[in-house]
Formats: structure tokens, C-alpha cells, sequence
């Protein structure tokens, strides 16, 4: 029998799962050499790897997601979350959405040309494009790259709308960017809050910012005129939905003025991936998370279809979509209604070759 995985500081996964569509197959087995279960196992490095993309924006007609447009600066994330539905995107790449996802990190090098490019396409619409639908766009190693910098400085160039998700408080880098956008309501930002206890957050999103951090990143977003909102994700049943009314509570007094909440998804890898985490983290309990998330899921692990996968269904999907309501009331989230972002000031610029305007 294989010894259990150990737990690797900094990361959130335990292990490095074939993907689903590996070309190569592993089948790992007992050599019979003693393994100390005092042992730390051996640190990963992280590989930075440049993507050459082909395209820049991401297009979907979900109706349960705000935007028709995104763009994803990264592939893999270094923050480790190991709830992220992302994860399974590892696996197109011949790679596992566990830690390798954490690890092996990718950057597309060529972003801003190509949404330069795309954005000058004749019979381009103009449409909010949004930053952070996959993996966070202020992740650690945009410190260096600034790949979503770039991507900004276009967008602001051009006055085109932007709408961001992220937990990195790297955001307030780019304040200086944003705050200009937001004066002609060209740009409004959610920080995803997950919980604000420092142990929970180490060992389920080992990497990303603390809750303390996300918290000064709203208040600076609010002082420079940036609307800024929040988003509980994911509310995971018996391991952090007791927050919901403290979260919502501190982000509002932050400077937060709307709130939303998505409730765990485990697609794919991902559940078997969380399903390790949880008995290695919460092995008296895991039993029963387990089964709160298949109340909520029908009875499976996870709920792809529209409309029900990001609030779930039955009686605790009820309960918390009652507290979360009753909680946001209560700190005035979500009283004020939203204003829609700016489209008419884009301005594209002209592909080379282009015929000049005569001014006429």
C-alpha cells in the first residue's frame, strides 16, 4: 500500500494527479524503502514559462456570468487555491490540475499586442472585458511579468471598459490606472474575500494575500474613486460559510459597496483533489462537508447546468442565500445601484495601413 500523501507547506494540493487528457500514464508503486513520517517531502520550485497566444479574448454566452468578454494573462496560479475550478485547464496542456497548476506556471508574452490587434478589428463591439474569470490576474508573479498591467495600459489608451476579480492586493500597483478609468466610469473592481481567519486562509489558499491585505486593498480602491465590490468565493458548507456575516461586515466598512457570493464548485479534478485536502486538513469532518456539497449538488459533487451551479439548490442553499441577503441589508451592501460601464468613448486605434480620417 502507497504511504499517505504529506502536506507541502505553500501549497494547497497534496499530490499531482494525471490529468484527463494525459498522453502519458504513471502507475506509482510501493518500492518497500521505509518512509519517515516525520519527513518533510522535498520543496517544488515554480517554472514561469512564456505562451505565445494566437488570441487574447475569451468570449461565453453563460447567463450566470456578468460579462460576455474576458481576458486570462496566466495559466496555473501561484496562490494555490485548492478549491479553484480552474484547475482542470491544467490538463489540456499535458499537465495535472494538482500541483503542477501551482508550479508550473505560464504567462502569454505577446497579451497586449494581440488585444491591440483584436480590439482594431473592424466589426469589433465594444463590451466590458473582464480581468480574473480564470486564474487571478494579480497572482504573484504579475509583480515581475506585468502581463496585466499591460493589458490595462491598453485599455486605458483605447477608453475601454474593464471589469476585474482578484484576490491579489498587487492591484493597488495599478490604482494609479484604474482610478483615471473609473472617473469616466470605464473601469470597477470585486476583491474575492474567502475568509479573514489566518489559519484557515493558510492552508486553503496557502499563497494568496490575507484577508487583512484584501481588506486594505478595498479601502485604497474606494479612496481613489475605483468602485469596488466583493465576492464570498466559495462558501464551502461546515468549513467557512460561519464568516459570511463577518466578511460582509468588515468589506463594507472597508469601502466595499456590493457583495455576491458562489457557493464551492468541483468540477472535474477538482473534487477528488478537495476531497484529499479536506481529509487531510478536517479528517473528523470531512465526512459531513461531503455531504452538505451533495445536498447542494443534487446528490453528485458537482452541478454544471446553468442557473443552479453557482448558488446550488435544497435547504442549506436556501438558508445561506437568506443570510447572505439579510447580512448585506444589514451593512447597506447593495443599495446602491450599479452604474453600468462607459462604451461609448472607445476609441480604437488604426491598424497599420489604415486610410486617415479627414476631419470632415
Amino acid at each position: 500500500m502507497l504511504p499517505p500523501q504529506k502536506l507541502r507547506k505553500g501549497r494547497g494540493a497534496l499530490s499531482n494527479p494525471e490529468g484527463r487528457f494525459e498522453s502519458r500514464r504513471v502507475q506509482p508503486v510501493d518500492d518497500g524503502w521505509t518512509i519517515d513520517p516525520d519527513e518533510e517531502p522535498p520543496a517544488l520550485v515554480t517554472t514561469v514559462t512564456p505562451e505565445h497566444a494566437k488570441s487574447i479574448i475569451s468570449r461565453n454566452d453563460s447567463p450566470d456570468i456578468p460579462f460576455e468578454q474576458s481576458i486570462n494573462p496566466y495559466r496555473g496560479c501561484g496562490h494555490g487555491c485548492i478549491y479553484c475550478y480552474a484547475r482542470p485547464a491544467h490538463s489540456y496542456v499535458n499537465l495535472s490540475p494538482g500541483l503542477d497548476f501551482e508550479t508550473k506556471l505560464f504567462y502569454k508574452e505577446n497579451a497586449a499586442q494581440l488585444l491591440e490587434e483584436e480590439l482594431s478589428r473592424p466589426h469589433y463591439v465594444c463590451k466590458p472585458i473582464n480581468l480574473g474569470a480564470n486564474t487571478d490576474p494579480y497572482q504573484p508573479i504579475e509583480k515581475t511579468l506585468e502581463v496585466t498591467r499591460s493589458i490595462l495600459l491598453v485599455l486605458h489608451r483605447l477608453r475601454h471598459p474593464v471589469t476585474i476579480v482578484t484576490k491579489g492586493h498587487l492591484i493597488e500597483r495599478d490604482i494609479d490606472i484604474l482610478s483615471d478609468m473609473a472617473r469616466d466610469h470605464l473601469a470597477s473592481v470585486h476583491v474575492s474575500v474567502t475568509t479573514l481567519d489566518s489559519d484557515l486562509k493558510r492552508i486553503l489558499e496557502p499563497r494568496a494575500p490575507s484577508g487583512a491585505a484584501r481588506l486594505h486593498a478595498i479601502r485604497r480602491l474606494d479612496a481613489a474613486g475605483i468602485p469596488v465590490g466583493t465576492l464570498v468565493a466559495p462558501v464551502i458548507p461546515a468549513v467557512n460559510d460561519h464568516e459570511i456575516e463577518h466578511i460582509l461586515a468588515a468589506v463594507a466598512q472597508a469601502g466595499s459597496r456590493t457583495a455576491a457570493y458562489v457557493m464551492l464548485r468541483l468540477p472535474h479534478e477538482v473534487k477528488d483533489l478537495f476531497r484529499e485536502w479536506l481529509i487531510a486538513h478536517y479528517p473528523l469532518r470531512a465526512a459531513h462537508v461531503m455531504s452538505l456539497v451533495n445536498d447542494l449538488r443534487g446528490g453528485r459533487d458537482n452541478d454544471p447546468n446553468f442557473g443552479t451551479r453557482m448558488r446550488g439548490t435544497g435547504l442549506f442553499a436556501d438558508l445561506v442565500r437568506r443570510r447572505f441577503e439579510v447580512a448585506c441589508r444589514k451593512v447597506n451592501l447593495n443599495t446602491v445601484r450599479r452604474v453600468a460601464l462607459n462604451t461609448q468613448l472607445y476609441r480604437p486605434s488604426r491598424p497599420l495601413g489604415a486610410q486617415l480620417d479627414l476631419g470632415f
